[in-house]
């Protein structure tokens, strides 16, 4: 059981439970004196209190009021410069899907979410409005710049549901299962096709995953050939006009169904906890991924402080966060 404590303060102590993916080898320079543990702490805290900015993240602190979070972000009683923060912070993003894909899997060997269905897993993409206004094609190609609020790192997609975006997409793999575990994630530019985002997506699963839904966008060859290296098989929704008449249309089906209320239902919880249903917060395509990637890890320390608390999986986890 988690002790008796603030919430927040017990999801920073999560992390120092959870295992941290390798980083890379250090290059050339002075020895790292933070641990990566700290910054991980630092992007929770700015994921709950909703401080999108590094600079934002750093005037909260100076406050009083949080030195027991100052405290949470000291080591051999030395607090990081502000320059540290906006340096290590800047370089986390890259780290951060390995992060998710390692915690994933760790939710996987604690939670067993298939002991009584079949190991599958879903996979789409879903859009995210950028933070401004739109950079149209037109404008684009001549390299006009209507408005200094345009995020010109973002680019458009064609959603079935949402219609044109101009943003970013939230690529995101999910448990299909009584409970949505994020196994992987990336964040790109909106104009990246899911197909060719999918292989690294599929590189953090756990090893026992033996299906993988996708839609038609994940009806591609290289991607099937991809999945069968790893003993996995590729269920794609078949591309042509509907209704399809062939004698596997009732198999694809049901695992469309499947597919669909695990993740789609995940994509809407996660938007709506972490406000994402309009415009995100942040503009670049660093500090979006850094902000939305890092919500995913929220996300996945939110499972685990339900799981060890013997709360509920599913319902619930906005107010949890909200309280934090």
């Amino acid at each position: 059981m988690i002790p008796d404590r603030p919430l927040l303060v017990s999801l920073l102590t999560l992390v120092d439970s959870i295992p941290l993916a390798l980083s890379p080898p250090q290059g050339r320079g002075r020895p790292k004196h933070y641990p990566d543990r700290l910054f991980l702490r630092a992007l929770v805290i700015m994921i709950v209190r909703h401080l999108p900015k590094v600079h934002t993240l750093m005037t909260v602190l100076e406050q009083p009021e949080l030195d027991y979070l100052r405290a949470l972000l000291t080591e051999n009683g030395r607090y990081p410069s502000r320059r540290t923060f906006e340096r290590r912070l800047q370089s986390i993003p890259d780290r951060l899907p390995a992060q998710i894909g390692c915690l994933g899997r760790h939710l996987v060997a604690l939670l067993h979410p298939w002991q009584d269905c079949g190991r599958a897993v879903a996979i789409d993409s879903t859009p995210l409005r950028a933070l401004g206004g739109v950079w149209h094609q037109k404008d684009r190609k001549a390299d006009k710049l209507p408005h200094t609020s345009i995020d010109t790192e973002a680019h458009w997609t064609k959603s079935g549901w949402h219609g044109w975006v101009y943003g970013w997409k939230l690529h995101l793999v999910t448990t299909i299962a009584p409970v949505w575990i994020p196994l992987a994630a990336e964040l790109t530019a909106a104009n990246i096709a899911d197909n060719k985002q999918a292989p690294t997506l599929l590189e953090e699963l756990p090893v026992d995953v033996r299906f993988v839904l996708g839609d038609t966008h994940y009806q591609d060859p290289e991607l099937q050939a991809c999945c069968a290296t790893r003993d996995r098989v590729l269920i794609a929704t078949k591309r042509g006009r509907y209704p399809h008449y062939d004698d596997g249309v009732a198999v694809r089906r049901v695992f469309h169904e499947l597919r669909f209320r695990a993740i789609e239902n995940l994509n809407g919880q996660f938007k709506g906890i972490f406000d994402c249903l309009g415009q995100v917060p942040t503009r670049g395509l660093m500090p979006t991924r850094r902000y939305i990637l890092a919500a995913v890890l929220v996300y996945q320390l939110a499972l685990l402080h339900r799981f060890e608390s013997g709360g509920d999986l599913r319902v619930g986890l906005k107010a949890l966060l909200k309280a934090a």
